[in-house]
């Protein structure tokens, strides 16, 4: 047994606080002060020239009145309600039926990472030769149905379905790989007892694959929820908010007062108001997911 006397146990803190002081800095300097100063721009009116101008919660009583901040705010809203549910259900398809021994998975898998780690601008040109209502490959498909071109990020009723069909096919990778680490913690027993039953695929998937993985669902959803709600860069680059202000969702919105209005404070009240709403929502999601995760 190792005895350690007074000086050598602030000797221990003095190398612990040097260890962890990098990452000390940066939550001090680029995490906590700049949430400081977020809070505080929010009570003023701050136009990056002069001074900021305390005016208390005129910011947040002008949101109230702010129509165009309803708008965007119910752009994310539709965004988040198609794009969350088809990424799980997606990924979770996705990762059962790569969950196999072969000797092309490997490289499978690694196909359906790639636009994860693709940036926004290179998505938004493959986006563009599939949705292009002159050239794209969509148009084309549905003419083979006789059905007429659309103008996918033209019209106001199918930008934002356009725009969570792209961000799906971008992020459903990552959601797939941590499927994939849930799909092969599972006991390979249950599914041949299964089997053994006479349970077929389907019966084996919904009563065995589904429950076991609720855990990893439920992280999904989580993680998929809190990122649709930061969306920016696929709009931006890929729309910029338009048709007219259809696809205009709430982190453009606070981008575009902060940064081509020069409203910092009423952009920093947005920004709280956003983080409001993804902290009450996922608080609920953590409420519940007492009444249907299942963790081993």
């Amino acid at each position: 047994m190792t005895i350690t006397t007074g000086s050598g146990k602030v000797a221990e803190r003095l190398w612990a606080s040097l260890f962890a002081s990098p990452y000390l800095a940066h939550l001090v300097l680029l995490t906590a002060w700049p949430v400081l100063a977020l809070s505080y721009l929010s009570f003023t009116d701050y136009d990056t020239v002069s001074p900021p101008n305390w005016i208390g919660l005129d910011n947040y009583a002008r949101l109230l009145k702010d129509e165009y901040f309803w708008n965007s705010l119910l752009n994310t809203g539709l965004f988040a309600l198609l794009y969350v549910p088809a990424q799980t259900v997606l990924a979770l398809v996705l990762a059962a039926g790569l969950n196999q021994r072969l000797t092309f998975m490997p490289l499978l898998r690694g196909a359906y990472f790639v636009p994860v780690v693709s940036s926004w601008v290179v998505i938004a040109y493959v986006a563009d030769a599939v949705f292009n209502p002159r050239t794209g490959s969509a148009n084309t498909v549905l003419g083979w149905f006789g059905v007429d071109p659309q103008n996918w990020l033209d019209s106001p009723a199918l930008v934002i379905p356009t725009l969570a069909l792209v961000a799906v096919w971008k992020g459903v990778g990552y959601m797939m790989v941590l499927f994939l680490a849930g799909l092969q913690s599972i006991p390979k027993s249950l599914y041949e007892a299964a089997e053994m039953d006479g349970a077929g695929p389907v019966r084996r998937f919904l009563h065995i694959t589904v429950p076991a993985v609720s855990g990893t669902t439920f992280l999904v959803l989580v993680l998929s929820t809190i990122s649709v709600l930061q969306a920016f860069e696929q709009v931006y680059v890929m729309t910029g908010g338009g048709p007219g202000d259809a696809s205009e969702v709430t982190v453009l919105y606070m981008y575009r007062q902060g940064f081509e209005y020069f409203q910092m404070g009423y952009a920093a009240a947005v920004a709280w108001v956003l983080f409001g709403i993804t902290l009450v929502l996922t608080l609920v999601q953590l409420w519940l997911q007492r009444k249907w995760v299942h963790y081993a």
